[in-house]
C-alpha cells in the first residue's frame, strides 16, 4: 500500500507551479479533488486543486495569481488517468473553470458502489473499510475561499487525496476478478459529457421536482417562473433561492396573481416586490398565453397510479431486486424506481437499456413488461 506521507506543498507562486507541472508531467495516473465556495453565488468558485502525483501533494491555490490554465492542461491530458471520488461536483466547477472535463476518469464512488458499497458511500468512510484508516473530516464546512490557509484546512485537503491511488488499486483489483472493471470505466465516463452539467433556462423547471403532478396552467406558469429565476441567478450570480424561493415560485405558480397588491398578500420579500413585481407579471401572463395559444401542447398532468401500475412496478422492482441480491449490489444502482416507471409507461431512451445495463437488467426488466 502506498505510503500517506508524502511531502503536501502549498503552490501559490509561479516556482510552485513551475515544481507541480513538472511532477504532474512524470505522472501517468493523478489522484484528484477540488475544494469551492457556493453559499451566496450562482456558480461555484474555485478555491483549491488538490493533485496528487504519486511523489507528493499539490494544494494549487486558485484564488492565486498563477497560471492555471497551463495547469489545468497537463492535468487535462488525455495520458493521465484521474482518480476522483464522487466526481460529480468536481466535475461542474471544473468545467465551468476550464471548459473541459478531467478524462479519462475512475470514480471510487462508483467503483465502491459496483463491488457492493452503499450507492454513496463517502471518501472517508469508504477509506476506513478498505484501508482501515480513519480520517479528521472537521474540515468539511471550511470556508475555503479564506487565506490564509490554516493547517487543519491543508491536512484536510492533502488527505482527500493521499489514499486515492490505494484505494483505487484496491479496487480496480476486486472488479478485475468480478469481471466489473468495464463497468466502471462506462459509468466514469457518462460523468464526463458537459451535456450532464448544462442546464438550459427552459429546462429549470426539473429542480421543482413532481411538477408534472401539478395542474397543467400551474406547470405551464411555474416553468415560465423557473426560467425566468434561472437567467436572473446567473446574471446576478446569486442562488436561486436568494432570486425567488421554490415555496413562492410555487404558490405564484398556482394563485396567478394578477395585481402588485395580490403579490404582495402572498408574501413577497419587499425587495423583490419593488425591483421584479412587475417582470413575475409578465412572466405568469406570457406563460397563460402560451397555454391558451396552443404552444404548451406538450404538457400533461400526470395521472395518479393506478391500482394495476402499481401492481405491475412492484413486479418491476422484484425483478430488479433479484438481479442486484444476485450480484450482491444496491438495486438503486442497476435501476432507480423512477427509471421502473419510466419503462412502464413505454420510455425507451433509459439508463437501464444503455451500455452493461442493457443485458444485466435492461432485458430481464423487458422481458418482465405486461
Amino acid at each position: 500500500m502506498p505510503s500517506p506521507d508524502l511531502p503536501t506543498r502549498i503552490v501559490d507562486t509561479a516556482a510552485g507551479l513551475d515544481d507541480a507541472c513538472a511532477a504532474i508531467e512524470r505522472s501517468t495516473s493523478l489522484a484528484l479533488d477540488t475544494e469551492f465556495a457556493r453559499t451566496d453565488t450562482f456558480r461555484s468558485r474555485l478555491c483549491l486543486i488538490q493533485v496528487g502525483t504519486g511523489t507528493g501533494i499539490h494544494c494549487i491555490d486558485a484564488l492565486a495569481d498563477i497560471d492555471l490554465p497551463m495547469l489545468w492542461r497537463l492535468i487535462a491530458a488525455a495520458e493521465r488517468e484521474k482518480i476522483l471520488h464522487a466526481a460529480k461536483q468536481d466535475i461542474e466547477v471544473l468545467l465551468q473553470s476550464f471548459g473541459t472535463t478531467p478524462a479519462p476518469l475512475f470514480d471510487t464512488q462508483i467503483a465502491a458502489g459496483l463491488l457492493g458499497h452503499p450507492p454513496q458511500a463517502g471518501y472517508a468512510s469508504l477509506v476506513a473499510a478498505e484501508l482501515g484508516i480513519q480520517l479528521d473530516k472537521t474540515q468539511t464546512r471550511t470556508d475555503w475561499s479564506r487565506r490564509p490557509l490554516s493547517p487543519a484546512q491543508m491536512a484536510y485537503a492533502a488527505n482527500d487525496v493521499a489514499w486515492l491511488p490505494a484505494l483505487a488499486m484496491r479496487l480496480r483489483a476486486r472488479l478485475r476478478e468480478t469481471g466489473r472493471e468495464t463497468w466502471v470505466e462506462e459509468d466514469s465516463r457518462a460523468l464526463l459529457d458537459p451535456a450532464l452539467y448544462s442546464l438550459r433556462p427552459e429546462q429549470a423547471w426539473e429542480r421543482l421536482g413532481r411538477l408534472e403532478y401539478q395542474p397543467v396552467p400551474v406547470q405551464a406558469r411555474a416553468r415560465q417562473l423557473a426560467a425566468w429565476r434561472e437567467q436572473r441567478a446567473d446574471k446576478a450570480n446569486r442562488p436561486r433561492q436568494w432570486i425567488l424561493s421554490d415555496q413562492l415560485l410555487m404558490a405564484l405558480a398556482t394563485t396567478n396573481p394578477r395585481n402588485q397588491a395580490a403579490l404582495a398578500a402572498l408574501g413577497l420579500p419587499a425587495g423583490l416586490l419593488r425591483h421584479s413585481g412587475a417582470t413575475l407579471l409578465e412572466e405568469l401572463a406570457r406563460a397563460d398565453a402560451a397555454l391558451a395559444a396552443g404552444e404548451l401542447a406538450h404538457l400533461g398532468q400526470q395521472l395518479r397510479p393506478t391500482a394495476d401500475d402499481n401492481g405491475q412496478l412492484k413486479q418491476l422492482a422484484a425483478v430488479a431486486r433479484k438481479v442486484a441480491d444476485g450480484l450482491g449490489l444496491a438495486v438503486e444502482i442497476l435501476a432507480t424506481r423512477g427509471e421502473l416507471g419510466a419503462l412502464l409507461h413505454g420510455e425507451r431512451e433509459l439508463r437501464v437499456l444503455r451500455g452493461w445495463r442493457r443485458a444485466v437488467i435492461g432485458e430481464p426488466l423487458l422481458a418482465a413488461l405486461p
